[in-house]
């Protein structure tokens, strides 16, 4: 049976258009200028938590789900992004992410030294808290050397702290780590009333803090502590392994309490800073790490490697560092610190 008349030119038939114009869509991509700014505070199975008009009275969390514009391009914990769709925040309510903006920094790590495979740990954050027990499990300086790698890395301060001093002192550890002055903090275990949170807390206010250490330091434990309306799942040592289990298995952003004396309403009080609980892990990979930039970390040594000879690994004979600390320009210490971070990049932990 016919499907047209007898006049095969009739303005109904609809015609095919041609092969190289019939996606037009693909190459014109709509500019969202209307998108709302957000910032990612967790990602669960492609759903991601975002925090709408962050630090006004109108912020909401929405759910969103990454755009099919954006194809492979990863989104993690701290991007800053753009959405648009349902923006209410309601149940069941589902918005989507179709920008990431231009990232202030970033913590990557692999999960070992021989994985090609780089895998970002969280954007946009100012400081790396590196979590360490000092008993129970013992402590790992090779695991916090790689971490202080990492964060000079990523451009971010590194801050030390150190858990549950009432099983072991903090001071011989601190000695290792004192030439790079690295402000740190020492806590007990289950003593952190709201005294001694409050002094941790004035060292990530108005930053955003990424929390790391491995599985049963008490890195979970502290951050329940440090914001108490948002309590996580903690877990015990293993008896037998001496490791952590973990119980934190995806990174959240968690907003501090406002600091005593804030007026409600303000600026100090809805942007008191976030902290960034990550999930615990058992190996830092450093295969991503240049080790030209972890130099920059060190701007009294930085000077004197003008005349290091072409890919100067800062620890061999010709290496200019050692006649910049003999002509009294550095501390020792300092160029000893600064390759055994190097050195942690090239070793592996347990050795």
């Amino acid at each position: 049976m016919r499907r047209y008349g007898k006049d095969s030119d009739e303005d109904d038939i609809r015609a095919r258009p041609a092969r190289r114009g019939s996606r037009p869509r693909t190459r014109t991509r709509p500019k969202h200028e209307d998108a709302a700014e957000a910032m990612v505070l967790t990602v669960d199975r492609g759903r991601l938590t975002c925090l709408v008009d962050a630090g006004t009275r109108q912020e909401r969390s929405v759910t969103a789900m990454k755009a099919r514009e954006l194809g492979r391009k990863g989104v993690v914990v701290g991007d800053r992004v753009a959405l648009v769709g349902d923006l209410s925040g309601e149940p069941d309510s589902l918005a989507r992410i179709v920008r990431v903006e231009d990232r202030t920094s970033v913590l990557r790590r692999t999960a070992d030294d021989d994985d090609p495979y780089e895998r970002v740990v969280v954007a946009n954050a100012d400081q790396l808290a590196i979590v360490t027990a000092l008993a129970d499990p013992e402590p790992r300086p090779r695991l916090i050397d790689r971490c202080l790698v990492a964060a000079y890395d990523a451009g971010m301060e590194p801050l030390l702290i150190l858990t549950k001093s009432d099983l072991a002192p903090a001071d011989p550890l601190l000695e290792v780590y004192a030439p790079l002055g690295i402000r740190h903090v020492v806590t007990r275990r289950d003593d952190l009333d709201e005294e001694n949170a409050e002094t941790v807390r004035e060292l990530l206010r108005d930053r955003a803090t990424v929390f790391v250490g491995h599985s049963g330091v008490g890195k979970t434990t502290l951050v329940n502590g440090l914001v108490p309306d948002r309590q996580r799942a903690t877990g015990q040592v293993n008896a037998v392994t001496g490791r952590g289990r973990h119980t934190t298995t995806s990174a959240l952003a968690l907003r501090l309490p406002a600091p005593p004396g804030a007026k409600p309403g303000s600026k100090r009080a809805l942007a008191p800073g976030w902290v960034i609980d990550t999930p615990g892990f058992r190996s830092f990979g450093l295969s991503h790490v240049d080790p030209s930039r972890v130099i920059h970390a060190f701007p009294d040594l930085d000077p004197g490697t003008a005349d290091c000879p072409r890919a100067c690994s800062h620890d061999e004979p010709d290496c200019a560092l050692d006649a910049w600390v003999e002509a009294g320009k550095a501390d020792p210490a300092r160029l000893y610190s600064l390759r055994r971070l190097l050195a942690a990049r090239d070793t592996r932990e347990d050795d």
